[in-house]
């Protein structure tokens, strides 16, 4: 059976074998991916165990057309998520910091100072509803771009968008804030 049957064989029945089946043909794709993210052979045998757990559930949520593309994304997301819990995760490309100075803070940090924390409280309420909602879920309550699709309704292509828009418009507001050039209002 293709992994298409399997899947619908699955999401009518609820039989864990049918994506048991499905899910052995990708191990040795997901223990790489997982190798390659975490670093560490038990991390990632670990993550591998886990990510079919999250899945049995996971899988029934989504229309899945193409199941190697999305159980990727699944996995990378997992992975990066395991390393941000476990603060192993350092951005230092400039296009994904928050702002360009190292003496602030990026969307990964912990604003460092009073102001600082204020500017990002005021700068997050200025952005568009679709900005503030999925920089909220992406970077506060680190969900995944999967989730935030199903959680918002926006399309794939919008959440990053929204994403990447709001990052820009938050870096911004903030150096206008702490550079005093834009104050703070209610």
């Amino acid at each position: 059976m293709d992994d298409a049957e399997l899947l619908r064989l699955y999401a009518e029945s609820k039989d864990v074998s049918y994506f048991g089946e499905l899910y052995k043909r990708y191990i040795p794709k997901i223990y790489g991916t997982c190798l390659k993210y975490l670093g560490e052979q038990e991390a990632a045998k670990d993550a591998v165990m886990d990510i079919f757990q999250t899945l049995t559930e996971k899988v029934l949520q989504y229309e899945i057309s193409n199941f190697n593309t999305w159980l990727y994304s699944v996995v990378k997301n997992h992975c990066l998520h395991v390393l941000r819990k476990e603060n192993r995760v350092k951005y230092i490309n400039i296009e994904d910091a928050f702002v360009e100075n190292q003496a602030l803070f990026t969307l990964t940090d912990k604003p460092q100072t009073a102001e600082e924390v204020a500017a990002l409280d005021y700068c997050m309420g200025t952005l568009p509803e679709e900005q503030h909602r999925s920089i909220q879920l992406f970077y506060i309550e680190e969900q995944s771009y999967a989730d935030i699709v199903e959680i918002t309704g926006y399309a794939l292509s919008k959440v990053k968008s929204y994403i990447q828009n709001g990052k820009r418009n938050l870096k911004n507001c903030i150096l206008k804030v702490l550079s005093g050039k834009e104050k703070i209002t209610k």
